[in-house]
Formats: structure tokens, sequence, C-alpha cells
């Protein structure tokens, strides 16, 4: 009986098992890869010459060598070679290699997108919902005055979003 966690696919003891503490590390040992996640590198085919434990990447489309079927899956280095889990909505990892984020969203994993409502700095909103369409100057004989009313509203708008002080 091998019975895992729905999310992660990790292995549950139960009554009677034979060697519960393999299972166990088994369970410690994908959780360590998983929790606060870091990769060097993203969609990568060919496993690393030399990978240390506890090193994760996330395999490319046509992985090769140790890697070979595994394609778009975190592949972890562990004392006992590669361990591999397949993603899950809204995992989202470090990456070293480009010093930003990899989050698997919607079946494929996204390099450096941020999903958010508002982004907030110190208490103050700086960029919040996008705001209507400025309508841009027609015509006229006050030019001037068209222009001035144009940047008043490009300044209502950048006011709203947080990019300037009100």
């Amino acid at each position: 009986m091998n019975e895992l966690t729905h999310r992660l696919g990790l292995p549950l003891l139960h009554v009677a098992q034979a060697h519960k503490e393999m299972a166990h590390n088994e369970a410690l040992m994908l959780v360590d890869l998983l929790l606060h996640g870091c990769v060097a590198g993203v969609a990568q085919d060919a496993p690393p010459v030399a990978a240390a434990p506890g090193q994760c990447w996330i395999t490319g489309a046509a992985p090769s060598g140790e890697w070979a079927g595994q394609a778009g899956r975190i592949a972890g280095m562990t004392e006992g070679g590669w361990r591999f889990v397949s993603p899950r909505e809204g995992m989202r990892f470090w990456w070293t290699g480009g010093e930003t984020t990899v989050e698997f969203r919607g079946g494929a994993w996204r390099l450096g997108e941020v999903s958010a409502r508002r982004i907030v700095i110190a208490g103050n909103p700086v960029v919040g919902a996008q705001q209507p369409a400025i309508a841009a100057p027609q015509g006229g004989t006050a030019r001037d005055e068209e222009a001035r009313t144009a940047v008043t509203a490009i300044l209502a708008a950048l006011r709203a979003h947080g990019l300037i002080a009100g």
C-alpha cells in the first residue's frame, strides 16, 4: 500500500507498515526540496554535471540523461540521487540565475510575472487598478488649454495609481 498526500504526493505512514522511517524520511526529503523553494535553473533539459544535494532545477520540455521523461517537473538532487516532483497550481520558486520568481500557473511555468490587485510600498499604494483611458487633445483654437487639460488628466491618473504624491 503506497498512499500519498493529495497535493504534494508525500508518502503517508499506515498501520503495521514495515520500515516507516523510510517513508517518513522520503517525505522529509521532498519537503526540504520544496519548502521555500529555490531553483538553480529553469527549462533546462540536461542535468547539471555537478549538482549538490539540496539544489533544484525545473526541467525543460525535452529532458535528457537522468532527467529523461521528467519534462516540466522539479528535479531535486539528494544524497540518494535525483527526486522529481510534479508541479502543482500556485507553486512558486526563487530562480537564482534570473533573480526572479518562477510560478506554476495555468498549467505552465511563468517567469518573473507578478499577479496582484495592487502594490503597496512602505504603506503607500503605488500601483492599483487600471484607470480609464485619457482622450487625446483634438482640434480647437486654444491648443494650450487642451494641452493643459490633457496634462491635468495624466497627472490625475498618475495620482490615482499612486505613482506621484497628491
